[in-house]
């Protein structure tokens, strides 16, 4: 099988030689043509003067034909200006085509074909048509200068051709090079992408197909890459996080069953609430799953922002009151009504609120508001906590992310919290981002589609 170099290779070298052979043929037709025109008008031109001074000398045609044998115009071998066959490429008629100088072709009173005649040339004398030289297609055959002069024109021509071909051989050897090596540069990264190396870059030669091209492979080996660390990193975090509550469970159940520790209410209430935080880890991880094939279960109802904030933070009071918080409620007047399930859309606030009471500092404040926004209706909340740094922004909304890599996990929660949010309001087709300074809090901001 021919590589694609192989073939741009033969296809620039066909289209080389099929265009200079083109131009080749049609220059040597051309110029030979040109070249017979050429002498052709030249003898026309000596035999109109000298038929004009013959009929002003004797003021008749008999005896004219003489003119066709004189030296003066002689083109061809042999002493004639005939062809090959002896036949004159001229005739002598009269203004309406009857042969007025006989020659080897016809006699005196013969009539011309109309389209023969009408390349005559007339002959005038005192404002009169006296005479009209007709052309007759005749073989060229000129004389040997005239002869080698076109030649040396068609071996020029055919040396001009042979160079057309060699540099269309070369350009098409250094095209295809060029052309194909970005192709061959991805294809080894391809390779190399398949036997688990995803750290394969391509350089971007050009701005055009392949260059966007080389772009897209590099987004796409990055992602790749980047999927597969998260992969990679989600699967440790699932593991320790499942790893604590199954050892605490573990534990105490074996200690209760050896004597170790006595069956009282207390111990089994940790049995029972490591138990509860592994059902709530299961749960989260399943929605996850669930929002990524996007069978996420959405049950769409017409509701109240108002209505929905104010429910969601009635939930918070006791919280917000015994680590003296305070709640403030920032709600426009007539806002539009949205389309969610509700109990999804409870499940986002209550992960954002859980974050922002886990981060608020004692004393601090929370502020929940709702207002409208172009098509949409713009639900945040904004607490008073430390704030977050510009590259822990950019990742909050990852599974299992905590900014203080520091943080238990008994105090920090499991890391999902945010990402199920996202996942939730992304299903409602709406977004959900962050903004933060370090020192100022942090503010998190759903928007959501109006219903139309």
């Amino acid at each position: 099988m021919r590589s694609i170099s192989t073939k741009l290779i033969l296809a620039f070298l066909s289209i080389g030689i099929i265009s200079v052979t083109i131009i080749f043929i049609t220059a040597r037709w051309n110029t030979r043509q040109e070249f017979i025109r050429f002498l052709s008008d030249q003898n026309r031109t000596d035999i109109i003067a000298q038929l004009t001074n013959y009929y002003e000398e004797n003021g008749t045609w008999v005896g004219a034909e003489i003119i066709w044998y004189q030296p003066g115009m002689m083109h061809q071998p042999g002493g004639g200006m005939g062809g090959p066959d002896g036949r004159m490429p001229f005739t002598l008629t009269d203004e309406h085509g009857t042969v007025l100088v006989p020659n080897e072709s016809h006699k005196v009173g013969d009539k011309l074909p109309a389209s023969s005649f009408k390349d005559g040339v007339a002959i005038t004398q005192g404002g009169h048509v006296v005479g009209v030289l007709v052309p007759m297609p005749v073989p060229f055959q000129g004389q040997p200068r005239e002869v080698e002069f076109i030649e040396r024109i068609n071996l020029t021509l055919l040396y001009g051709a042979l160079i057309g071909a060699v540099i269309a051989l070369l350009l098409g050897v250094f095209l295809s090079r060029t052309l194909t090596r970005p192709i061959r540069e991805l294809t080894r990264a391809t390779h190399a992408v398949s036997e688990g190396d995803l750290s394969q870059q391509v350089p971007v030669r050009s701005k055009d197909e392949l260059g966007e091209l080389a772009q897209a492979f590099n987004k796409m080996s990055f992602e790749l890459s980047r999927s597969v660390n998260v992969r990679k990193q989600m699967t440790a975090d699932i593991a320790h996080e499942l790893r604590t509550p199954l050892s605490l469970i573990l534990g105490h159940a074996e200690a209760v069953h050896d004597g170790v520790l006595p069956p009282t209410r207390e111990n089994f209430e940790i049995i029972r609430e490591e138990a509860t935080r592994l059902e709530h880890l299961v749960n989260d991880l399943r929605t996850l799953s669930l929002a990524d094939a996007g069978e996420l279960s959405i049950q769409l109802q017409t509701v109240e922002p108002r209505r929905l904030i104010n429910e969601v933070a009635a939930v918070y009071q006791y919280q917000s009151q015994r680590k003296n918080i305070v709640f403030v409620l920032d709600i426009a007047p007539d806002l539009p009504q949205i389309e969610v399930d509700p109990g999804r859309m409870t499940q986002v606030l209550t992960n954002i609120l859980d974050n922002a009471l886990r981060h608020t500092p004692e004393g601090g404040r929370i502020t929940i508001a709702a207002r409208e926004v172009q098509d949409a209706v713009e639900l945040s909340v904004q607490d008073t906590g430390p704030g977050l740094s510009i590259e822990d922004i950019s990742r909050i909304f990852e599974r299992f992310y905590r900014a203080d890599a520091s943080r238990q996990r008994e105090d920090g929660g499991s890391g999902l919290g945010l990402a199920i949010a996202r996942s939730i309001v992304q299903a409602h087709g709406g977004q959900l981002s962050a903004a933060s300074e370090p020192g100022v809090g942090l503010k998190i901001t759903i928007q959501l589609p109006k219903k139309s």
